[in-house]
């Protein structure tokens, strides 16, 4: 049995509970993730994010799916551990560094009566070679490529912002049967680390809608690195300009690819929704 405190917060929707590992310690972390994360017997999220010390950075970020698996990165976890720990006195700096299995991630904070209200994130390089990603093809790049789910030829774009991602453009996101879907992208023999999945809905050259099932969670509200790779994929592929906001269920994500530096920009909110203590 084992007690800590805990704090819910979400980015665009996107929740997770974060756990401030300075002062708690937490035991059999993928039993524990899916224990918290339970919608019914828990206290409900999309996972678990441990804020950690670092010696490469300002802090780390652990991270955990709802079904106990780790993951390389989350764009919304970073910018809600970045006002976790400017808010809750971690820190004085309003650029941080963020060790994550993805990498070091720059953060910046912006804050406004004494707390963060939006944080950009630098999310670093996307990654386009196939093997990288990784989805078993043999091309340079995986551009509009078609995949079959269900009997449906979708065209798809692979990139990995740290985590794959494969990026599905179609014509209507709200009628999306994505229960019954996104399980046959996420399983598909393409991807032998499974997948995160972003259907895309193209509204003009600056404006993305969009929907994320994503591995080991299901559908989720947001996601900052589906919505990074989305807005690098619409762009491969002619539809839109390097610059867009990504309309995602939980909210709006601004994401930006500057092509001279190869490195994608994310801003979005960070919210605290309650703290807690529970006992497991």
């Amino acid at each position: 049995m084992q007690t800590f405190r805990f704090s819910k917060m979400h980015g665009a929707g996107n929740d997770y509970i974060y756990v401030n590992c300075f002062e708690e310690k937490i035991e059999n972390i993928n039993e524990t993730a899916q224990a918290v994360s339970d919608r019914h017997f828990g206290i409900g999220s999309d996972g678990l994010v441990l804020i950690c010390p670092s010696d490469k950075a300002d802090f780390r970020m652990d991270m955990y799916n709802s079904d106990g698996t780790q993951a390389e990165m989350c764009g919304n976890a970073t910018r809600c551990v970045g006002k976790y720990v400017y808010d809750r006195g971690l820190t004085d700096k309003t650029q941080i560094t963020l060790e994550t299995l993805a990498g070091i991630k720059i953060l910046d904070l912006n804050v406004k009566n004494g707390a963060v209200e939006t944080v950009r994130v630098n999310m670093g390089s996307p990654v386009l070679e196939p093997e990288n990603i990784p989805i078993a093809s043999e091309h340079d790049r995986f551009i509009g490529e078609d995949i079959e789910i269900d009997g449906r030829i979708y065209k798809v774009t692979g990139v990995s912002m740290g985590n794959p991602h494969a990026v599905a453009f179609i014509e209507d996101t709200d009628s999306l049967d994505i229960e019954k879907i996104g399980p046959g992208f996420e399983t598909h023999p393409l991807f032998p680390k499974r997948i995160n999945t972003e259907f895309a809905q193209i509204i003009d050259r600056h404006t993305i809608k969009m929907r994320v099932w994503e591995r080991g969670a299901g559908e989720t509200l947001a996601c900052g690195t589906g919505a990074c790779a989305t807005l690098v994929a619409a762009n491969l592929n002619g539809l839109t300009d390097d610059e867009a906001d990504l309309i995602l269920l939980g909210g709006t994500l601004h994401i930006r690819w500057d092509k001279a530096e190869n490195k994608v920009y994310m801003t979005g909110p960070a919210e605290f929704v309650f703290d807690g203590i529970i006992t497991l």
